[in-house]
């Protein structure tokens, strides 16, 4: 990059090796800030759309006269950055919390370093114990979108039937795979129209308990209609979610659930467990239904009504786009953050 010394204003730092959630969202809104902001990546998974900032680029900001806003979403981000403002690097510091957990003393210990803390609901915000500012995550509109034509776009797996029912995540107990599988064991042998998908990956810790869900699958007879893809580039799976015509988010519990407003970008109908920020998205009823995080009973109950009539589930994916075009697009997302920024340069 081009004198960062000189220009720099951002740095967004990926201090972490496994691909996850956060990293995504980070990807996500990163080039969208650097539209607003001159920015620089620093660290793995660099997205397209913003310049990467080496370890010898930062160098050469120690004792820069001007600051610079160092946005971290983990706890090894803070850490380094409050090491690097103790060091000389004129930094302004920024957390962004999705958690809605209690956190441990470090966590509370580095938050109270910050100039700047964002959450991403009110949950997240209630246990944070510091003033912070409600910015939910972004979905980009343009590329969770529906299909020109679904019924097409679920043709063309070759799978059985006409319409697809997904679960996305890794394949745990924390996703509620179980939960899924366990509500689909019922429900499928009744509507012979519908396959259902989970897209995610299953590590090595979590092999055991994916070889209880295949032999819960084989004891159905439904290893042809409930189909577990394994991990799949990012381009593969936005097309899963073009292929939906009912989503069903099952986490126990969540940070904030990016899955909840790709699959409504994406035009399926939401049935989702009352975790994360699905009660900040899902309008219940209308934009999807809510259900109890681990009931098996509920799930089933939501889901049954929307495989029934898929027609009505096209219309509920219809209303929940609208909702996240209006209230949850990854340009209102990068502006707010943006706003955060500014303030502190």
């Amino acid at each position: 990059m081009a004198n960062p010394s000189g220009d720099l204003q951002l740095i967004v730092p990926n201090l972490h090796k496994r691909y996850s959630g956060v990293t995504a969202t980070n990807r996500m809104v990163a080039p969208r800030l650097a539209r607003l902001l001159r920015a620089a990546w620093f660290g793995s998974d660099a997205p397209e759309g913003i310049a990467r900032l080496s370890v010898g680029d930062l160098l050469k900001l120690w004792r820069r006269p001007v600051p610079l806003v160092w946005h971290a979403r983990r706890n090894n981000e803070m850490i380094a950055g409050v090491a690097l403002r103790a060091l000389g690097w004129p930094l302004k510091l920024v957390f962004t919390s999705a958690a809605q957990r209690h956190h441990t003393w470090i966590t509370r210990w580095l938050i109270r370093r910050m100039d700047a803390i964002i959450a991403t609901s009110d949950v997240s915000a209630s246990f944070l114990k510091v003033r912070a500012t409600v910015i939910p995550h972004g979905v980009d509109i343009d590329v969770y979108a529906p299909p020109a034509d679904r019924a097409a776009a679920f043709a063309e797996t070759g799978l059985p039937g006409r319409y697809a029912i997904g679960c996305f995540g890794r394949v745990r107990a924390q996703k509620g795979t179980d939960v899924f599988v366990e509500a689909m064991c019922r429900l499928l042998p009744r509507f012979p129209d519908f396959t259902a998908v989970i897209v995610g990956a299953v590590t090595p810790e979590q092999m055991p308990f994916a070889a209880e869900l295949k032999k819960r699958i084989e004891a159905a007879g439904l290893q042809s209609r409930i189909v577990i893809t394994g991990e799949l580039p990012i381009e593969a799976v936005q097309r899963w979610y073009q292929r939906l015509t009912i989503y069903a988010f099952t986490s126990r519990n969540e940070g904030f659930g990016l899955t909840l407003i790709e699959a409504m970008a994406a035009g399926a109908a939401l049935v989702a467990s009352r975790a994360g920020a699905a009660e900040l998205v899902v309008e219940d009823g209308v934009t999807g239904v809510l259900t109890p995080p681990g009931d098996v009973d509920a799930l089933a109950a939501a889901l049954e009504p929307l495989m029934r009539d898929p027609a009505s589930a096209l219309a509920m994916g219809e209303r929940g786009r609208e909702r996240v075009m209006k209230n949850f697009s990854l340009d209102a997302e990068a502006r707010r953050i943006g706003d955060v920024h500014r303030a502190l340069i």
